[in-house]
């Protein structure tokens, strides 16, 4: 069975909504770990909000190793509109979440990954459908924004990895139980 990873960049009191006001040294360790994370990922999940922001930022961009990654890899965007905004193997879903993810995950191929898209994340939180979080958590306190954690259920997480970037930011990799 393919595990769901969700990938999410915080501020240190939980903040997930526009991490570039508090993401602001991304060193050699965080690119390291980011290429990690999508080494094995060949699906990736998007909300709405996401993919539009995406589909019109990374076409273009060169910041590496994600642009090559994210602009290649296989899309599903959960949206009750089609997308305004077409992107190169992107795939636009109008349905039951869980029973689309599900199905997902018992078919063939490497890690399916969420980015960034909070309220599908929590959504798959929920669900019970996530496998592992892979989270960046930045020496910053933020305050407002959208946490990855407000509207998700209490759940048991086992710490499989932890380590701190040069630039004080800690990478913390956990299991849901």
């Amino acid at each position: 069975m393919r595990k769901l990873v969700v990938y999410e960049l915080l501020s240190l009191d939980g903040v997930a909504e526009q991490p570039d006001a508090f993401i602001t040294d991304f060193d050699e360790v965080m690119n390291e770990n980011l290429a990690d994370v999508i080494a094995s990922q060949d699906t990736v999940l998007l909300g709405r909000q996401t993919y539009d922001d995406w589909a019109e930022y990374w076409p273009g961009s060169e910041i590496e190793p994600f642009a090559t990654f994210i602009n290649a890899v296989e899309k599903f965007v959960f949206t009750s509109s089609p997308p305004g905004r077409e992107w190169v193997n992107a795939t636009a879903v109008d349905g039951d979440l869980s029973s689309f993810v599900t199905e997902l995950k018992q078919g063939s191929g490497g890690e399916i990954g969420v980015h960034g898209s909070i309220t599908l994340a929590q959504a798959l939180l929920d669900a019970g459908l996530v496998d592992e979080l892979r989270l960046v958590v930045a020496p910053a306190v933020q305050m407002h924004g959208r946490k990855l954690f407000e509207r998700v259920d209490p759940k048991r997480l086992v710490l499989t990895r932890s380590v701190t970037s040069p630039s004080g930011y800690l990478l913390l990799d956990y299991r849901l139980t």
